[in-house]
């Protein structure tokens, strides 16, 4: 319901008459403001930035298993695909705000516009199983130098996080490597050949024109798989819009990397060779999805994230051999796929408690219960009996739930609700809980026995038992001492913000163009966004985010007090 929490009195009255509290003492301190009775129910407004196609407003098994354990309801609203920017600049204008927020990238409009509590004393006197979690890299959660404050509990990654399987790099369908005989393939050069030669074979699929190549360029999601892979394939350290040197933690736009623009003249050379969809600049994320789901798009860029969607369709209409697999392609061989270079405990994007919350304190007690071991199970493994039965001591599923979560992911999910509730803090793959057993069910040997068998027929020709197994390992590189930058908030400062707008906007007109001209026209576009991109202010911007990227190396060596 868009605007939703714009007006609060769209909220049943008999839910605020229970949520609604009268602070006593400083109404400034959360932790001094009087807190629901917990055996009470209570409804908790929610705005997620990133979309959630499956949420089913927690009538699912794990919805309902949450409200039963804790008398709590989070009424839900995502955003699209706006990835919340424009919904979270009406929040800040009008002043009203859901009682917990995903603000993803927002968080400093956020925080500039006082809409967020300060977590830092509710953490330490109602946080418990947060705090274990963490341990001591609490201090990984404060806000900035200047403003040591946890603003919110990061959720997108979980700590402890061993990666055990590839979601991004290249992706080309298994149907096309089996038919192509399962090539070697290292470059970009190896995966224009491999669709180039399947689409003369193909000219259509399922009787529509076969696509070699497509990109989702709508809104933001152009920084996932048109403009990040640049820095991807040509050796370089994921970080956002900015390269920043190890040893001196100054920043620079990527796209002044030399290697940038010729990944960019490799997308030139796609278009004008017919392999790259003329519709990638023009389409919108649902119809890149209904291509991909169509079965009919040979090869993607991207992460599995963005099109699994698309991918669990195809699976569902028996087109399997339609999916994807997954390889860390470079423009020469001379350089290495950065993708599980480690990043440190997880911070940035996460849940904020807003000031409009009316008992914070309930809120707290009910993100630090979602950080227990008891719902982190819950979460990721779903109802014991139903779900996942134990065997002398092993949590396994049993194979007819498994080939749904395979086969009918879609469905699964809305019904079970598993891996919907990433509301709090949590342990990441590969970390075992108190019985022995892993949090979460990617582990090699789960891992394994969801893929398709076209997956599967895939990776034995490569010698692979997963995705990853085909990637550079992280031990092959240093620990980024600034964690994932991407995830850190941006500086606050007016002219810092107007200034990456305006890079924005430029990289947005001048990517799509230079990709998009003829190929003697590509250096003249290329140079001249450069040019528009080494402008004083640019310049100044770039200065602002190398001193956060130190500020933040700094913050993070320091332990974190409560107020």
């Amino acid at each position: 319901m868009p605007g939703k929490w714009l007006k609060r009195t769209l909220v049943p009255l008999a839910v605020l008459s229970l949520a609604a509290v009268t602070a006593c003492g400083d109404s400034s301190d959360p932790t001094q403001m009087e807190t629901t009775d917990a055996s009470q129910p209570i409804t908790i407004s929610f705005f997620g930035s990133d979309p959630n196609a499956t949420w089913n407003n927690m009538k699912d098994d794990v919805g309902q298993a949450i409200t039963k354990a804790t008398n709590v309801t989070v009424n839900a609203e995502y955003d699209v695909s706006g990835g919340g920017t424009q919904k979270i600049s009406l929040m800040t204008a009008s002043g009203e705000y859901p009682d917990m927020i995903f603000p993803k990238g927002s968080i400093t409009k956020l925080v500039d516009a006082g809409a967020l509590i300060d977590l830092t004393d509710l953490i330490d006197k109602y946080g418990p199983n947060i705090k274990k979690v963490y341990g001591d890299d609490l201090s990984r959660l404060q806000y900035s130098k200047e403003d040591p404050s946890i603003y919110v509990i990061p959720t997108n990654a979980g700590v402890g996080q061993t990666s055990f399987d590839a979601g991004g790099g290249f992706e080309i369908q298994n149907e096309v490597m089996k038919e192509m005989g399962y090539p070697k393939i290292k470059t970009v050069n190896d995966f224009e050949k491999v669709l180039k030669a399947y689409k003369e074979k193909h000219p259509t699929i399922n009787g529509q024109p076969t696509i070699p190549l497509s990109l989702n360029a709508d809104d933001w999601k152009i920084m996932i798989t048109v403009t990040d892979p640049a820095v991807n394939a040509t050796g370089g350290t994921p970080d956002g819009e900015f390269d920043i040197n190890p040893k001196t933690y100054e920043a620079r736009l990527h796209y002044k990397r030399p290697e940038d623009k010729e990944y960019f003249r490799w997308l030139n050379h796609m278009y004008n060779e017919g392999l790259l969809d003329p519709e990638t600049f023009t389409q919108k994320n649902d119809q890149y999805l209904s291509k991909i789901a169509s079965g009919r798009v040979l090869g993607l860029i991207d992460q599995e994230w963005d099109y699994q969607q698309a991918e669990n369709s195809l699976k569902t209409s028996g087109m399997a051999e339609r999916t994807y697999g997954h390889y860390p392609l470079q423009m020469t061989e001379s350089t290495k796929d950065h993708s599980f270079q480690d990043a440190g405990p997880p911070v940035g994007y996460g849940i904020g408690i807003t000031t409009s919350a009316k008992d914070p304190i309930r809120i707290i007690k009910f993100l630090d219960w979602m950080a227990s071991d008891e719902a982190q199970v819950l979460n990721n493994w779903g109802i014991e009996g139903k779900h996942y039965e134990m065997k002398d001591g092993k949590r396994s599923m049993p194979a007819e739930i498994q080939d749904r979560r395979v086969n009918d992911n879609t469905n699964f999910t809305r019904e079970s609700g598993i891996g919907m509730y990433n509301f709090s803090v949590r342990y990441g793959d590969g970390v075992k809980d108190p019985s022995g057993n892993y949090y979460t069910t990617n582990f090699p040997e789960q891992i394994v026995a969801g893929y398709t068998q076209p997956e599967k027929d895939a990776l034995k020709a490569y010698g692979a038992t997963t995705w990853k197994d085909l990637f550079p390992a992280k031990e092959e590189f240093p620990v980024k001492e600034w964690g994932a930058a991407y995830n850190l908030p941006a500086p606050s400062d007016p002219s810092y913000t107007v200034a990456f707008q305006k890079s924005q906007d430029i990289v947005r007109k001048r990517i799509p163009e230079a990709i998009l001209a003829s190929p003697d026209q590509f250096d003249s576009i290329y140079d001249q966004m450069i040019a528009e991109l080494s402008t004083d202010d640019m310049k100044q911007m770039e200065a602002q985010y190398s001193q956060m990227i130190k500020d933040t190396v700094e913050l993070w060596s320091q332990p974190v007090a409560a107020k």
